[in-house]
């Protein structure tokens, strides 16, 4: 369920299950992992994107009923995401919520279309965020804002996602991918290793990687 399309150094890891709303399964995020591991030191810029119009709803209810809401791969997933040496942006296809945000809060850049809705259900739901969400989310929108998505349930959408740092762009459905792409044609057309390099330089401002 997630389609690897690979364009030399530029790879589009793509959610494929557009009729679940791109909900995550525990083989689901395995198979991601998996394309993690061969792809780190490999490209040069790395793709993540959804099938349909929404990114994904976080984890699949049933599975999630039966312990996958808990379980620490998702924080194993977005620490390989946040672990690559290359420059990684999220294409969010369509809404952000639950789990899911783990995956683009460890991406370097993120775009959205329009439509895109963003939240973030744990209090509602009495799960608590993967560990390193918190700090990643507070170092792109503050403390005070970090809140009002774990704690007071806000659903944001695009427009005030870009206000407020959640978000970098917001582009029209139809040129999504080829801004992703575009955003990623000098560090695929640079010295290989040359973005890692570049990439590390920059810091980290979470509290955990």
């Amino acid at each position: 369920m997630i389609l690897r399309e690979e364009h030399g150094p530029l790879w589009v890891l793509t959610l494929n299950r557009p009729e679940k709303a791109n909900s995550l399964t525990l083989a689901m995020m395995e198979e991601l992992i998996n394309h993690l591991e061969e792809a780190n030191g490999v490209v040069e810029a790395l793709v993540l994107t959804g099938a349909g119009k929404v990114f994904s709803a976080g984890a699949d209810l049933d599975e999630a009923r039966e312990g996958l809401a808990t379980d620490p791969i998702w924080e194993d997933l977005s620490g390989r995401i946040s672990a690559l040496r290359c420059l990684t942006v999220a294409a969010l296809n369509g809404t952000l919520a639950g789990g899911a945000f783990g995956m683009a809060l460890a991406c370097d850049v993120r775009l959205a279309v329009p439509e895109a809705k963003f939240f973030y259900p744990v209090m509602k739901l009495g799960y608590l965020p993967q560990p390193s969400d918190p700090g990643r989310l507070a170092a792109l929108i503050g403390p005070a804002r970090a809140r009002m998505i774990l704690m007071g349930g806000a659903k944001i959408q695009a427009d005030e996602a870009l206000a407020w740092g959640l978000i970098d762009r917001i582009h029209p459905r139809e040129a999504l991918l080829e801004a992703a792409t575009t955003l990623a044609a000098d560090a695929c057309a640079a010295p290989q290793g040359h973005a890692a390099r570049i990439k590390a330089m920059i810091p980290r401002t979470w509290a955990q990687a």
